[in-house]
């Protein structure tokens, strides 16, 4: 696998996933500034990650190819807390233009979300 760039994803503090072959890894430690006002991991922080790590699963299965969300739906399963979070995307069906994804967040073996996302191929 290869690290993939992506600058946001470490404004935040998570580097950039590992892809290669349709499938990506992204390793994070959440930490007090990744919370909501209930003391757990905001919504939003693991939206953004579940997206990067399959925008980077994507990547490394089109070629020349730029994916572009156009659908993503989460459900999340269970709160998380400070500590390792590990991300995991792999491309599930690929049209002439559009990209079915799915992704997994896992805290300490415990699933904290499952996500399906939909990305349009655009020409590189």
């Amino acid at each position: 696998m290869t690290d993939t760039e992506d600058g946001f994803t470490s404004t935040i503090g998570a580097g950039s996933p590992r892809a290669a072959d349709g499938r990506a890894t992204l390793e994070v430690r959440a930490d007090e500034r990744h919370l909501n006002a209930a003391g757990t991991i905001h919504g939003g922080m693991l939206a953004t990650l579940v997206d990067a790590t399959m925008g980077a699963a994507i990547r490394s299965a089109v070629g020349d190819e730029t994916p572009a969300t156009s659908q993503l739906t989460l459900t999340y399963l269970r709160p998380g807390t400070p500590g390792d979070l590990v991300v995991t995307a792999e491309v599930r069906k690929r049209g002439d233009r559009l990209t079915i994804c799915e992704a997994d967040v896992e805290q300490d073996g415990k699933s904290l979300v499952h996500a399906l996302a939909t990305f349009a191929l655009l020409d590189g």
